[in-house]
């Protein structure tokens, strides 16, 4: 019997080009769409959104087209419990997030596994722009960059288990952006050149700091603007609408231009400086997730992103009695923001990775 893969399908080019790529594998294959948000959301048509209703009709489309089952599954639940709610909470507490890691561990490969696994699949396959191999050398799951440097997704998937990287397939990983366009267009799939998602699918409208103070409403969140002598400088009315290394919105002047460079999540208090006070030497790391081995037991030389679009810098781990990881840059790095990921890399390979806590 071939094996059975389920196809986590948008709507959009990359997820469509996956299943074709999957059902020329020869596997049994399902695709499925996950609807993620409240039905009054879905309503939203954007082309760069994704969860919408057109979004659902084109996935529809291009299972029709690959004559393969097609299905969309409801994790409203698990997507509000663990992507929109950690979301919000991260920036009530002074945090920046990154609720893509989050769709990834918890909805995508977790909540979506527990359901399709019923179903006889052994895999599930994204279009994520990553690859995915069986390390030789240390008889692990690792997660490798894409041949596309440009459209590199492994930074967000730092956070998989060993058992969620044993089922996942990611066909992309060999392929270029314009390479996956001109396939799609070759099968005659009307999302060839539908335009990437962008910003944060939840928040259609790009209005980021909307959704929060909704979100928050009703919970006090502002705060003194302080520097780093403790002087007061203004106010604020929420930390939510704040990040490190912003220049923009703070509503202060003293004479040349401000940065964030520290938010206190006990005071609420927003310590601004100069633009070189934004860099940091070492941050600390909770929430580990070694992909390449089971733990880092003595420190090691790597190179490590502080965000998604972040070169990866050069730095060295130190372990951590409490399991967290010390990580210490060759070179002080710009804007290094608790609640964001960092992650490990050895070349292409992904080492692991985990959540900056303190930044020194």
């Amino acid at each position: 019997m071939k094996e059975r893969v389920v196809v986590a399908m948008s709507g959009g080019v990359d997820s469509s080009v996956t299943a074709a790529l999957v059902k020329e594998a020869g596997y049994d294959l399902i695709g499925m769409t996950l609807k993620t948000w409240p039905s009054e959301l879905c309503k939203n048509d954007s082309p760069k959104t994704c969860c919408s209703l057109r979004d659902v009709e084109d996935a529809r489309s291009v299972a029709a087209i690959l004559d393969i089952p097609f299905h969309v599954l409801n994790v409203e639940d698990e997507f509000k419990k663990y992507v929109m709610d950690y979301f919000t909470e991260e920036y009530a507490q002074g945090r920046t997030p990154n609720p893509c890691v989050q769709c990834n561990d918890k909805v995508k490969f977790l909540a979506l596994w527990k359901r399709v696994k019923l179903l006889g699949a052994r895999y599930i396959a994204t279009g994520h722009y990553a690859r995915v191999e069986f390390d030789s050398q240390w008889k692990r799951y690792v997660v490798k960059e894409a041949a596309d440097s440009s459209k590199d997704q492994s930074y967000v998937l730092f956070g998989l288990t060993q058992e969620q990287l044993s089922y996942a397939q990611f066909p992309l990983g060999s392929f270029t952006k314009q390479q996956v366009r001109e396939k799609a267009k070759e099968l005659g799939l009307r999302v060839f050149d539908k335009p990437d998602s962008q910003e944060i699918c939840f928040i259609p409208d790009h209005d980021t700091q909307g959704f929060l103070k909704k979100a928050l409403e009703g919970r006090d969140l502002s705060g003194r603007i302080v520097d780093r002598g403790g002087n007061v400088l203004g106010s604020h009315s929420g930390v939510f609408q704040f990040t490190i290394g912003q220049r923009e919105g703070l509503g202060v002047n003293r004479g040349r231009p401000s940065y964030v460079v520290e938010i206190n999540p006990q005071t609420r208090d927003l310590v601004i400086g100069d633009r070189d006070e934004c860099f940091a030497r070492e941050c600390a790391a909770e929430r580990i997730n070694w992909q390449a081995w089971e733990k880092l037991s003595e420190p090691v030389k790597a190179q490590a992103k502080i965000r998604y679009k972040h070169v990866k810098a050069a730095v060295t781990l130190f372990p951590e009695e409490n399991g967290e990881v010390r990580v210490v840059f060759d070179e002080p790095q710009n804007a290094v923001t608790p609640g964001q990921a960092v992650v490990f890399y050895e070349g292409d390979i992904v080492l692991g990775g985990g959540w900056i806590k303190t930044v020194v």
